[in-house]
């Protein structure tokens, strides 16, 4: 499955506070998922392996590292069983960098919004506005981020430009 979106990341102060405010607009929670993103060595964009209870992906993605909402092109191959295809990547690609997350999952129509506590990292909140179908169009998946970044007070010191994997690699 092939999808675009258009997402920010920013440092999260009080994780709390955004869940209150998800709950009062009726947001859909998913639930809480413990993963495991392992990152592989690959040439362009990036590769990751995600394990949990409620999300297991095979996912390639490019972005441009900058701080305000961009744009992400995404391919996700959604796995039930990853065991054998973790060791294949391992062996022909290695291991960059593994992530592990709690992460609370909730949904507004097509924006997904993550509450997250990264091991070494701290606590974090992503938002993605997420086009499957590509009827939406960027301009709308703009606006709808730019609304949560208001709605949520993210100020533009919090808002991270690059991934968890690189944000543990620099450590």
């Amino acid at each position: 499955m092939v999808h675009r979106n258009i997402e920010f990341k920013a440092k999260c102060a009080n994780p709390n506070k955004i869940k209150e405010i998800l709950i009062s607009r009726n947001a859909n929670y998913q639930g809480t998922d413990n993963q495991v993103d392992t990152y592989f060595k690959v040439n362009s964009g990036r590769l990751k392996l995600r394990e949990g209870n409620i999300e297991n992906a095979l996912i390639y993605y490019e972005r441009k590292a900058t701080k305000w909402p961009k744009q992400s092109n995404v391919s996700l191959f959604p796995l039930n069983s990853y065991s054998s295809l973790k060791e294949i990547l391992t062996k022909s690609l290695g291991i960059l960098v593994v992530v592990e997350k709690k992460r609370a999952i909730f949904f507004i129509e097509n924006v997904k919004f993550h509450i997250d506590f990264i091991k070494d990292l701290g606590s974090f909140v992503e938002v993605e506005a997420i086009d499957n179908e590509g009827m939406i169009g960027i301009k709308k998946l703009e606006e709808q981020c730019r609304f949560f970044l208001e709605l949520f007070g993210v100020s533009e010191e919090d808002l991270i430009s690059s991934s968890y994997s690189d944000l543990l690699l620099q450590k």
